[in-house]
């Protein structure tokens, strides 16, 4: 049937008209805090939905960043969460420093990265877990991501896909996903202990930078925060002097 280009941009029209007067809908969320939940659509992290975390460089430096930072957001969840891993190498006591206590962990160990996204849609099945995350060392397809994204939409189980990566520049984490969401977490120095007295030895509040690098209906930005506490709670950094983050004699030391 011969359609005329007039017709074809008449609907086009009509159908950015509907949209622009659809009122969008906001999903029960887990809030970061009022400076980065007012950069989300959901204003926090959406529960039923499927979320992509990434350390912003080699995964022996920064993976363990990102890790405490999807272990905070659930600690403040009801519930067990479902983990799963290509391997046995997530150090289980160091959930509980972002408040995510072991015990509530359910641990799944696959062997293959195949196993861990079958895994997961499985758990996603079941509505009373708290969360379901999954470590991938290897590629998150479109289609893939979609059946995961799909399961959290049906069940309102959160999920996380924790990718791994040697590499901070893996053109795997820049393919086309159907997450909400998209993080990359990097630990930074942690400030001197005592703020009015920078030469006093020690170490002061660990410290990451988000950057929300895609959200679906936002824009991306970038934050610098106090690690989780024990509570799964972070705090955006405000206290940022303009000088150097180490004095001059420390430095040529």
């Amino acid at each position: 049937m011969d359609q005329s280009p007039s017709l074809i941009e008449d609907l086009r029209v009509r159908i950015a008209r509907l949209e622009r007067g659809r009122a969008p809908v906001r999903r029960i969320a887990t809030p970061l805090g009022p400076a980065i939940d007012a950069a989300l659509p959901d204003r926090g992290i959406a529960l039923g939905a499927l979320h992509e975390v990434a350390g912003a460089g080699p995964d022996t430096e920064h993976g363990a960043a990102a890790v405490l930072f999807v272990a905070g957001i659930l600690a403040r969840h009801r519930g067990p969460v479902l983990w799963v891993t290509e391997r046995a190498d997530l150090f289980a006591p160091g959930l509980a420093a972002a408040g995510l206590h072991p015990d509530r962990v359910i641990y799944a160990e696959t062997g293959k990265p195949d196993a861990v996204l079958q895994a997961m849609e499985e758990g996603l099945r079941h509505r009373g877990l708290a969360g379901v995350v999954g470590e991938l060392s290897g590629r998150l397809t479109l289609s893939a991501s979609r059946r995961l994204q799909l399961a959290a939409e049906t069940s309102g189980v959160v999920a996380f896909a924790l990718r791994r990566s040697r590499r901070h520049d893996d053109p795997a984490l820049a393919e086309p996903s159907a997450a909400v969401t998209r993080w990359r977490i990097a630990a930074l120095p942690s400030p001197p202990p005592l703020a009015h007295a920078p030469d006093t030895p020690g170490l002061g509040p660990q410290r990451w930078r988000l950057d929300l690098t895609r959200c679906r209906g936002g824009e991306t930005s970038s934050w610098i925060v106090e690690a989780c506490d024990a509570t799964g709670h972070l705090a955006v950094v405000t206290d940022l002097p303009d000088r150097p983050a180490v004095p001059a004699r420390r430095r040529s030391a």
